[in-house]
């Protein structure tokens, strides 16, 4: 095709585009940075202010956040009154970026941007070696995970996801075995032991330092009804122990996902559940363009869940495996076909729940 042959609008929107795309990606980083100095939840506290003013209330360099609130203004993020020289962030906007909106916090979110560049000429690499970047590699992962999911967990697992799964709130309440595979932080296993101390509640990572963190926040809790422990989940060697298994978002990271299955279902007990939270999208990329997470979820998975299970040798998997594929893996691993469920609000992901066959 020669220039001569280009549709010239055609052209020009998608060189706007391009643009368009080169701001958003900075202005995400900027985003990423009002999270973490605590900018917005000073500016949703503050009337129209000074960046002498924002800057005191947060604690920060007036310099640094002058400028800062330049991107914020150019973007669309914040409003700007030249006469006054005064900043505001609209309560529209705060909605999606304060600690006040809980999972609703995007600017959480924004946090991936940055960790994913820390790796990307790793990436890179692999793109031309082929194998995958190890997940020692992501020093800031394990702790943005732990932050996203827990906020995600703190407003949706006692209070909706558990219901997913008929009758447990009755059994968890007269006291069962719970496994949580991949658990983290173990945030979830503390926040369930907290609310059904009948219960008891284990939690297996290949992190120590996600191991380590669990036990903080449980002896921080108060908690006696927990138990962390370094686990390589396809490693797991249990039979009949558990009345309720969980992975949340856990499974399509693994270098051997069909085995770390099998191996729920064998630690499951006959009469038990296994939930399993995983990205809600299609196997198929076709019925994929229309959604809402589609760039993100392919980009996650490139910068991160594909290579770290092929940097181990495994199955690479990846984040949008999605659900005809999940289904297969649970139905090869010894599950009856799965109820698939989905929370109100909940773009990013779909609730499976299983019984044995």
């Amino acid at each position: 095709m020669t220039t001569a042959d280009l549709d010239p609008d055609r052209a020009r929107a998608f060189a706007e585009r391009m643009l368009g795309t080169l701001n958003e990606s900075f202005l995400a980083m900027l985003i990423s940075i009002g999270h973490q100095t605590g900018l917005f939840d000073a500016m949703a506290a503050l009337p129209p202010s000074s960046s002498h003013e924002i800057a005191r209330a947060a604690g920060l360099d007036e310099r640094y956040v002058r400028e800062w609130l330049g991107g914020m203004v150019t973007g669309g993020i914040a409003s700007y009154d030249p006469a006054a020289g005064t900043y505001a962030l609209p309560a529209e906007h705060a909605a999606s970026l304060t600690s006040g909106a809980g999972a609703a916090n995007l600017a959480t979110q924004m946090l991936w941007v940055a960790c994913m560049g820390e790796v990307e000429q790793a990436v890179v690499d692999a793109f031309r070696r082929g194998g995958g970047v190890p997940y020692a590699a992501y020093q800031r992962f394990h702790g943005i995970m732990s932050r996203v999911n827990g906020q995600t967990f703190d407003e949706t697992l006692v209070q909706r996801t558990l219901l997913l799964v008929p009758g447990l709130i009755e059994r968890l309440e007269r006291g069962v075995d719970v496994l949580d595979v991949g658990c983290g932080s173990g945030h979830a296993v503390n926040l369930m032991a907290r609310a059904f101390p009948e219960s008891r509640f284990t939690g297996y990572d290949f992190s120590p330092e996600g191991i380590e963190a669990g036990r903080a926040e449980a002896a921080a809790w108060g908690l006696a009804n927990t138990r962390f422990a370094v686990q390589d989940a396809a490693e797991l060697d249990e039979s009949d122990a558990y009345h309720l298994i969980t992975s949340f978002d856990a499974i399509h990271d693994q270098a051997r996902p069909r085995t770390v299955l099998r191996r729920i279902a064998q630690a499951l007990r006959p009469d038990g559940h296994y939930l399993m939270v995983e990205p809600r999208a299609s196997s198929r990329l076709e019925e994929n363009l229309d959604h809402p997470l589609g760039p993100f979820f392919y980009a996650i998975s490139t910068m991160h869940c594909m290579t770290v299970s092929l940097a181990l040798a495994g199955e690479g998997l990846g984040t949008v495996w999605g659900e005809q594929k999940a289904r297969e893996l649970l139905r090869e691993a010894g599950f009856a076909e799965p109820e698939l469920h989905a929370i109100e609000g909940d773009i990013v992901n779909s609730y499976y729940v299983a019984r044995l066959a």
